[in-house]
């Protein structure tokens, strides 16, 4: 039996602390938050509702609105005005003069003169006037009183009634009263409405001229979306343009400031207007603020462009409408016209649009062509357009190297006798004695043309795209030469400037398609020798200067303000070969683009108007010689020749194929099947016999092989 123990004596142990007693925190509740005054809640109230976006809205229509009716009224006043007074005379006088156009002036204040004689003599009639009115009067009423009576008359003898005399005059007395009663009834309520009919006559004028300022007119006119380009928009711009000398002439010309303007036209896609600039003003100094002069016209940079035209102290001023020239343009004619043929020297290839949206077309007729511009703008695609339209002339001969090699040119497979594509320097070797081959081929058509004047060559197209690379080709070749760079010793530059100097009077011509040019990648003189330059868009100013030459660029050609990436097939052309509008210097063309998949149909198209073509995908001179027959034939019956006298026999051979021969070269031939050039008298030499039992091992050995 288990007994319960009781402690009477108090516990010291203080308990664990996860038994200890739980102690409670009276917080006393936070005291009451004071209310907000009533003028402050009444104050946020009135801000919330007076910044809210319905009630800006509210006032601006308000003030539009009510701007429009005055500004209307004022419009009315002072055209009433300049049609009473001469005031619009004396402003087309001001402006003249602030123009610096003195004889324009003169023949202001002349018509300033003629109106103001013809305002003295409509005064002086009027003293007249009054007396003669009266006098009209009474001739009219008497007279009119006499034809009814005289009408009365004959209805009378007509119906034998002798009062019918006088009732065509109680008849028109009769509708004379009807007038008077019906203008009684309608002049009170036309006296009421009249005046809201002559607000809104004002209202409507108002706002036909957005008169009213630029916060209270609606987003889309604040924003510039679908703004017309009207005189006034056009002077604004160009008087905020930052040209002091500008801004102070156009001051000076009061509202005439839109005399500067010649009349604006539709051009395409956007508008057209000549600019006529005050004296002191320099036409660079307005293509100096395209961006500011766009934005000004509520555009994007893009959508504006300066030229200029043969006017002394003129610019053009093209302006798209807004977002039109993001818009794609159609496909090419060679895509969607499968009966379209080419010719050479008469036809001109479908390329694409102008900023008019005018078709243009580039004539290739013995013209050598330059396309440059920045990477992946549209260069190829842009030449490749022009190859393939032009390869539907049967006659056209094609010699193509892609230096780029991926593939772009491969449609000319069958179409192009060479075809050399990649990128290495291998290829660029091939490239630049592709090149030297079109040299030899040119000469032998000088040659024969001078034997014969009548002879006609078919055109041969010398295409070299991404030509930068030959032209930067590090390697040499036997003799020491460069391949590339852009000195005399150059074997691609020297090709193609012999090309360029000559080649189009034998139809020999050199297309080249470069990058990001430079004066080491785009020599001078090799540029220069285009008679087609095309740019697309590139980095700077100096670029663009390199591309098309400095005349075009200062009379207003930019490729380096066009967007890259954005702007990607769009040219600026330098060339006699395509419509370019009168006394401008350049024309921007937006290039039709051709996908491979259509560019390989218009290809087939092309090899179905041929016989076939072999196409060579490299040059081997190597296979269409036989050297060392060539250097026994050399050797002819002497015994032996110096090797120097070798070289320069096999040169006159063939100097396409021996051209890079030298020692060195000779020695390793003879080598090959079992010889050597040997010493007589000092002096290196080629004996005929070592020659011929050269090619007695070379015949055994391939005996041998044969048997074998």
């Amino acid at each position: 039996m288990s007994e319960n123990v009781v402690h009477l004596h108090k516990a010291t142990d203080h308990p664990a602390p996860d038994t200890a007693p739980t102690v409670l925190t009276v917080v006393p509740d936070a005291p009451p938050a004071r209310p907000v005054p009533l003028w402050v809640r009444s104050g946020r109230a009135i801000k919330t509702g007076v910044t809210h976006e319905k009630t800006r809205a509210t006032v601006r229509a308000m003030a539009r609105h009510s701007l429009y009716t005055f500004n209307g009224g004022r419009i009315v006043a002072r055209r009433a005005w300049d049609g009473r007074t001469g005031s619009r005379y004396e402003r087309m006088i001001r402006a003249a003069e602030a123009a610096g156009n003195l004889e324009a002036a003169e023949e202001w204040e002349e018509r300033l003169q003629r109106f103001r004689a013809a305002r003295h003599h409509r005064r002086m009639d009027l003293l007249h006037s009054p007396v003669e009115a009266a006098k009209g009067v009474a001739v009219g009423a008497g007279m009119s009183i006499g034809v009814l009576v005289a009408l009365g008359v004959v209805m009378a003898i007509n119906t034998g009634h002798v009062g019918d005399v006088i009732t065509p005059l109680s008849a028109t007395v009769d509708f004379i009263a009807l007038l008077i009663r019906i203008v009684q009834v309608v002049w009170g309520p036309l006296i009421s409405i009249g005046p809201f009919l002559a607000l809104l006559a004002l209202w409507s004028v108002g706002r036909k001229q957005q008169a009213a300022p630029q916060w209270a007119l609606p987003a889309n006119v604040r924003n510039g979306e679908g703004e017309p380009i009207t005189p006034s928009i056009v002077v604004k711009a160009l008087r905020d343009l930052g040209v002091p000398a500008l801004a102070r002439a156009i001051k000076e010309m009061g509202d005439a400031g839109a005399s500067m303007l010649g009349p604006i036209r539709i051009a395409g896609c956007g508008v057209e207007v000549d600019v006529t600039l005050p004296s002191g003003v320099a036409t660079n100094e307005v293509q100096n603020k395209r961006r500011k002069l766009a934005e000004n016209l509520t555009r994007h940079e893009h959508e504006v462009f300066i030229t200029i035209p043969e006017a002394a102290r003129t610019v053009r001023l093209w302006i798209a409408d807004s977002g039109a020239l993001d818009e794609p343009i159609g496909p090419s004619p060679l895509v969607t016209d499968e009966t379209l043929t080419a010719n050479y020297k008469t036809g001109r290839a479908p390329w694409g649009q102008d900023l008019r949206g005018d078709a243009a077309e580039l004539s290739v007729y013995q013209r050598h062509l330059l396309v440059t511009g920045l990477s992946n703008q549209g260069k190829t695609a842009a030449l490749r357009a022009l190859a393939l339209w032009l390869a539907l002339d049967r006659t056209v001969q094609f010699w193509i190297a892609d230096l780029k090699g991926v593939g772009d040119w491969a449609p000319f497979d069958g179409i192009a006798k060479v075809l050399i594509e990649g990128p290495s320097d291998s290829h660029c070797i091939q490239a630049t004695e592709m090149v030297e081959d079109a040299v030899e081929e040119m000469n032998r058509r000088i040659e024969a043309v001078r034997k014969d004047p009548s002879l006609v060559f078919p055109p041969l197209i010398v295409l070299v795209d991404e030509a930068q690379k030959a032209f930067m080709c590090p390697a040499k070749g036997e003799d020491g030469r460069p391949y590339g760079g852009a000195k005399a010793t150059s074997r691609y530059f020297m090709g193609v400037r012999e090309i360029h100097n000559q080649g189009r009077a034998v139809d020999v011509l050199m297309w080249q398609g470069t990058q990001d040019p430079t004066d080491q990648n785009l020599p001078k003189l090799v540029r220069e020798g285009a008679h087609t330059r095309a740019s697309l868009v590139v980095g700077t100013e100096s670029q663009a200067e390199m591309a098309l030459g400095a005349k075009a660029v200062n009379a207003g050609a930019a490729p380096h303000l066009l967007r890259q990436g954005l702007d990607k097939g769009t040219l600026v052309v330098a060339s006699d070969g395509i419509t370019i509008p009168a006394g401008q210097s350049s024309i921007t063309v937006r290039t039709h683009f051709i996908d491979d998949e259509p560019a390989a149909e218009i290809a087939a198209r092309a090899k179905a108007l041929r016989d076939g073509v072999a196409t060579l995908r490299a040059i081997d001179r190597t296979e269409e010689r036989d050297p060392l027959a060539d250097v026994a034939a050399v050797i002819g019956d002497a015994a032996r020749l110096r090797t120097d006298e070798v070289l320069k026999r096999l040169h006159a051979l063939d100097t396409a194929v021996y051209r890079e021969w030298n020692n060195g070269r000779l020695k390793r031939l003879l080598e090959e099947h079992g010889e050597e050039p040997k010493k007589s008298h000092g002096v290196m030499v080629v004996r005929r016999d070592d020659v011929a039992r050269a090619l007695a091992n070379r015949d055994a050995d391939g005996s041998a092989s044969a048997a074998e």
